[in-house]
């Protein structure tokens, strides 16, 4: 199918063509006509799939026959971000250049002076944030009783981040008779009930079973500890010469925390997350799109929306409190038919939302650099019996960068063992002064910390061996060995006897 199959006016098409589209989506195939039709759609489809054209193209024939009021569009787009607001305004101006039509962009963190000014004169298309178009409503700076074309962007973004309420007021605020259009990477029952809140007899059309991952994305998780999560990262990023990709964190503070840290080691890296100066996210996302820059630590905010290109990684430094953002965050790679790796850093805490993650997908995610079912472990041990050699020396020459991670029971080195049955003989004597002190809390906490050059101490708690036997060699973490027990004292020794 063509573009020119879908009914779009020939100045439309025009500008298609010079933007070097030649074939629609099959959203787009799917949306385009029934929008131009003027019924309501209720659109399903993951990032990425061209959701933006679908209802820009239909929006930009429907309009050109009239034009706008100041301060009163005839259109208006609703999204959860910035970034989004801007893919969308940017798709505008492209595709409408040939017709004539005018458009403002109104998001947070810019001049409420200049967007004043853009309303003041003729907008035919209002692109927002919720927040910031109430705020100039309030002002009485905008009028939306002349909105026919109303358009509520990633729907399912706008619930997760507590939008909808400013959504349901701004849809009171527009004409009862009008077209929406309605769009989600997901549809569960919550969205599925605003959708019927919102639309009028729509038809529905989806691409693609809601939340799956892209078979062009190859998956892996790393299990780590808190206190060495930043150790191994930094370990992945080296051994998978990760030279451009996203970093996730769940929490903006830990966007900067992390992003500093990065930094101090010598790597090129940029911060994006929400609380962020509207200019500040331009300037790293910018840094980020040329290259000056090869890692991007960001929050959710950069899940969805943002117009980058052939990103070959992602790693997720904190899994995801909800499954589907995790579809979302690897959707960021593996684009356009590209090949792209998404790496998940998992601490023992993060089981549940795992296990969810794991549900939504329909699988597991596999460990970094598993290995075929036919290399078996009896295979490895007869090999270097054969050649007489040392089994611990024979593992680290065949480690590779990617090696095997196995779940299981840390093993405890041999010079580690002798050392717990020096304590375990110690305890069953009879107690002493010293043994006291070495079962005091304080002591037990002074042995356990360990310094962290990010964060000061840390404190390993009981699960340092995280990686088990098999830890591949560059993530290897150094087993924590305890100190041996204080000899007894003169006193101790004289009683004793």
């Amino acid at each position: 199918m063509t573009f020119e199959e879908l009914g779009l006016e020939p100045s439309t098409l025009k500008a298609v063509a010079e933007s070097g589209y030649t074939e629609p989506t099959p959203i787009q195939a799917k949306a385009i006509p029934i929008a131009l039709m003027g019924r309501d759609v209720m659109g399903i489809a993951q990032t990425g799939t061209g959701k933006t054209a679908s209802f820009t193209l239909p929006m930009i024939d429907i309009l050109s026959s009239g034009r706008s009021k100041a301060r009163m569009p005839r259109a208006l787009i609703l999204c959860p971000t910035r970034e989004l607001a801007a893919q969308a305004a940017d798709n505008f101006t492209n595709y409408s250049k040939y017709s004539g039509l005018s458009m403002a962009l109104i998001i947070g963190g810019t001049s409420f002076t200049d967007q004043e000014k853009a309303l003041d004169k003729t907008c035919d298309v209002l692109i927002a944030t919720p927040g910031r178009l109430i705020d100039l409503f309030e002002r009485g700076k905008i009028l939306l009783n002349d909105v026919r074309y109303f358009v509520i962007d990633e729907a399912d973004r706008m619930l997760d981040m507590g939008f909808i309420p400013d959504v349901e007021r701004i849809a009171k605020l527009v004409p009862q008779l009008r077209q929406t259009l309605f769009f989600s990477a997901t549809m569960d029952k919550q969205i599925r009930r605003l959708s019927e809140a919102f639309l009028m007899n729509p038809k529905e059309v989806a691409v693609d079973a809601p939340a799956t991952t892209a078979t062009t994305i190859t998956q892996a998780l790393i299990k780590t500890t808190d206190s060495d999560k930043r150790d191994a990262l930094r370990k992945l990023i080296k051994a998978e010469k990760i030279d451009n990709g996203f970093v996730f964190c769940n929490r903006k503070k830990d966007v900067d925390i992390l992003y500093k840290s990065l930094t101090r080691h010598g790597f090129k890296a940029v911060a994006l997350h929400g609380d962020m100066a509207q200019s500040k996210r331009m300037e790293m996302l910018a840094a980020f799109k040329t290259g000056n820059a090869g890692l991007l630590v960001c929050s959710d905010v950069a899940a969805r929306g943002l117009d980058v290109s052939a990103v070959p990684f992602v790693v997720n430094f904190d899994v995801p409190n909800n499954a589907e953002d995790y579809v979302h965050r690897i959707g960021r790679t593996g684009r356009a038919g590209k090949q792209g790796k998404a790496f998940t850093l998992a601490v023992p805490a993060d089981s549940k939302m795992l296990a969810a993650i794991e549900n939504l997908i329909g699988g597991p995610i596999p460990p970094l650099g598993s290995s075929p079912p036919s290399n078996k472990p009896a295979d490895a041990k007869q090999s270097v019996e054969e050649k007489g050699s040392d089994p611990k020396s024979a593992s680290n020459e065949s480690s590779a960068p990617s090696s095997e991670l196995i779940n299981q029971e840390p093993q405890i080195p041999p010079a580690e063992k002798k050392t717990n049955k020096t304590v375990e003989t110690s305890a069953k004597k009879k107690p002493s002064k010293s043994n006291t002190k070495e079962e005091s809390p304080k002591r037990k906490r002074r042995d356990r910390g360990r310094h962290d050059p990010d964060v000061g101490v840390m404190d390993h708690g009981e699960d340092v061996l995280a990686f088990g036997a098999h830890t591949p060699s560059f993530l290897k973490v150094e087993p924590y060995v305890a100190e041996p027990a204080d000899p007894p004292t003169s006193e101790t020794s004289s009683a004793s006897s």
